[in-house]
Order: structure tokens, then sequence, then C-alpha cells
């Protein structure tokens, strides 16, 4: 084939004769004073799919749209069923409605923003034809080829002949894939002859053994019948010895079995004790861990309490809070129970600071949770003693306003403490693993 199967694009210079009367129909006058607006606007923004050529829109669907996605959108658009149309039908109505425009072509370029939006955005960067195509050689080095198509071709520094290459490298790339799979076919034709020469080799084998198994069942039978009759000789003989012979050896099997039996039995009563003692072992181990992570909570909630209870002049008191390390700072506490929260109240205004308290939901307004957050310097709340909902609330609120949020174990005065302690020490806390309750104010 001496011609592309595509119309190709008339560059300066080379009009026909027939060109000639539409040339010097648009041709700019003398008094012309350049592009209009809207052209300068149209130069600036990305190509329709419905203002390509008509010969583009084949290629464009099959390679940047899927059959699946192309099922769910057409139909919509188009008489079709979309469960009996085959996949060709489908293909050609989505080219229809790509080539007439309408609400099915803007449906289409919808889907093609939308998928291929990163493609859209690397591509924007190119500020004139080379760069696009600088950037769809290295997508098609990548091997990333829908992208990279469905940005070049809609891209407003593209220009016909850019569009025309791409069309055309994606024309042979059909072709190598063609061939490909005529390649794989020639040997799935192989394998398939070679899979039928097993199955005729394996059938022979089987037919070799199933003779030899009716020889060795010959060879048995005579074998035993030779051995009957031997016994019978030996028993006409010594029949007496022979059962005597015979009976020990029963009573032998017997014990031998009965041995077995026990021995079976002690080994899975051993192997079922081992697994439940191993089980036990792995329970215990988690509750000491549990129960040595706790008591180093415990411990530096009870020294920071102690620390924070001594008087200014005692020497202990330089480990503890200092009395304006809140100064000016305003914290939001969330949840806890009313007798904890005066206490804590209390505490951070000796210390200096200010405490504002809402309780989750239950008699306060969860709208005002957003607003106490707004502006605070610090944000807490005790995981057993708060709900879900509140929890996600204060965190998504904290995340907007940039508030940092700290959970406290327990709504006590102890784990409040301490954790203003190591704040305001930049102190890494032991605990590695805090038992949480279970307990939902709003849900029990």
């Amino acid at each position: 084939m001496h011609a592309p199967p595509f119309r190709l694009a008339r560059t300066p210079g080379t009009a026909t004769p027939d060109d000639a009367p539409h040339l010097r129909a648009f041709a700019p006058s003398a008094d012309c004073c350049g592009p209009s607006q809207d052209e300068l606007d149209r130069s600036r923004r990305r190509t329709r799919l419905a203002e390509l050529d008509a010969h583009l829109h084949c290629s464009i669907i099959g390679t940047c749209l899927s059959t699946h996605e192309l099922r769910k959108l057409v139909p919509k658009f188009a008489p079709l069923d979309a469960r009996h149309a085959s996949d060709l039908e489908i293909h050609h109505t989505a080219v229809e409605l790509a080539i007439q425009g309408g609400a099915g072509g803007k449906a289409l370029q919808k889907a093609l923003d939308t998928r291929y939006a990163g493609a859209l955005r690397r591509f924007a960067g190119a500020r004139d034809a080379d760069a696009v195509l600088t950037l769809w050689n290295e997508a098609r080095a990548n091997g990333d080829i829908p992208p990279a198509y469905w940005a070049l071709m809609s891209h407003p520094a593209t220009t016909m002949e850019v569009r025309q290459a791409a069309f055309g490298e994606l024309h042979m790339l059909s072709h190598l894939v063609g061939a490909a799979n005529r390649a794989d076919l020639r040997r799935l034709v192989a394998l398939e002859e070679d899979n039928a020469e097993l199955h005729a080799k394996i059938e022979r084998q089987q037919a070799r053994l199933h003779d030899m198994s009716r020889e060795r069942d010959a060879a048995r039978d005579a074998l035993a019948e030779q051995t009957s009759r031997a016994a019978a000789q030996r028993m006409d003989r010594d029949a007496s010895a022979l059962h005597a012979k015979h009976a020990a050896l029963q009573d032998a099997l017997a014990a031998r079995d009965a041995r077995l039996a026990l021995e079976t039995s002690r080994r899975e009563a051993a192997e079922q004790r081992a697994n439940a003692d191993e089980i036990a072992l792995h329970a215990l181990r988690t509750q000491l861990d549990d129960a040595l992570a706790l008591i180093d909570t415990l411990r530096a909630e009870a020294q920071a309490l102690e620390d924070a209870a001594q008087p200014d002049d005692d020497a202990v008191a330089t480990r503890a809070l200092p009395r304006d390390a809140l100064k000016n700072r305003r914290i939001v506490y969330v949840g806890g129970r009313p007798g904890s929260n005066h206490a804590l109240r209390r505490w951070v205004a000796a210390a200096g600071g200010e405490l504002t308290v809402h309780d989750g939901g239950i008699e306060d307004r969860k709208g005002l949770l957003a607003a106490a957050l707004a502006g605070a310097d610090l944000a807490v709340f005790p995981v057993d003693c708060i709900d879900h909902d509140s929890m996600n609330t204060l965190k998504r609120v904290c995340e907007r306003h940039q508030v940092s949020y700290h959970p406290l174990r327990t709504a006590s005065l102890a784990s409040f403490v301490e954790l203003m302690t190591r704040l305001h020490t930049n102190t890494v806390p032991t605990l590695t693993a805090v038992p949480l309750s279970r307990f939902c104010l709003r849900h029990g």
C-alpha cells in the first residue's frame, strides 16, 4: 500500500489548483490587523474530541477507552442493548457519537479527560509541536501509549503533521501486535501438537502399566495358589504346630496394635497439652507486656502528679511543670468526666493557661466543637471517656486548623499532668502499648 489509510495535511506551499479559490477566499487582506481574539482563544485551549478529523476518532476511541467503559457509556446516548450488543457495534456507535458531537461526544470527552488527567497535566508544559512530539516519543518508548495519545491529539500546540505522525506510529504498532498474535497462535498450535503427542504417550504407558498389573495379579494368584497347596500339605503333616504358631502370631500382632494405639493416644494428648500450654503462654506473655506497659504509664503519671504537687521552694520541683509553663496558651479538652474536668481547669489555671472543656456532645452541642478548636494551641481527649464520632470530628477539625492533638490514657488528672510535663520537657514516652477502653459514651 503506497498511500497511508488517512488523509495527509496540507502544509504551506503544497496547495493544489483546486484549493486555490478557497485559499484566495481566506487569504488575509492588506489591511488585516492579525488574528481575532476568538482565534487566539481557540489556539490556547485544548482541541475538543468533536473538532478533530473524523479519521482520528476510531484510533482514539479504540486505544484510549476500553470496551467495558464504552459498554456502560454508549447505551446512554444510543439505542443499543448493553448486554447483547457486540464489541464492534459498541465501538462503531462510540465513533459516531464522537463525530456527531452533542451530549454523547461531550460524555466521551469527559471520560477521556478524567481518565488521563495526569497525562494532560504533563503535556500542558509543552509550548510547541516539537515539545509535544518529544513527550509522545518518551511515552511510546515507555509503553504508556493511551494517555500520551489523547494528550497529544487534544493539545493546543499539536499540528496536523504531529497528529498524523502519532496516528501512523500507532497504526504500525497495531500491525506489530497482530504479527505477535500470529506468532503466539503458531506457538499455541505447536504446543497443542506436543500436548497431543504427550497424551498419546501417556495412554500407551497407561496401557502398558495395565498389562503389567494384570501379569502381576496373575503371578500373585499363581503364587498364592502354590502357597496354599504347600500350606495344605504342611498343615496335613503338622496341623497342631501350625495352629499354635498362628495363634502366637495373632497374639503378638494384637499386643503390638494395642501398644501402638496406646502410644498414639499418649502422643495426641501430649500434643494437645503442648498446644494449650503454648496458647496459654502466649496469652500470659501478652498480658504481662500490657501490664508492664501499664505500670510504666502509671509510674510516669504518678511521678508527674507528685512533681506537680511539690511546692515551688522544694528542690524536687525542678522536675515538675513550671508555674507559668502554660501562660497565654489555650487548651481544648474534649470528653472526660465533670469531676475531673473541674480539677483540670484549676490545674491549668495555676500553670497560667486556659482550659476549654467540651463534653463531646452529651450536653454541649457538637457544632460548638469546631468553634472551640479555632485558635486553640493544643487539643486533648481521653480515649476512655469520648465517643468515636467526637474523636473523629476533633481530628478532622485539628487537621483543618493545624492544631496538634494528643490522646490521654484516661480522663484522670494524672494522665493530663503527665502529658503536659512530657510536652514541656520534650521527652518521648516509654509506653509502647496502652490498653484502651472499649466503652463508648454514645453506644455503650
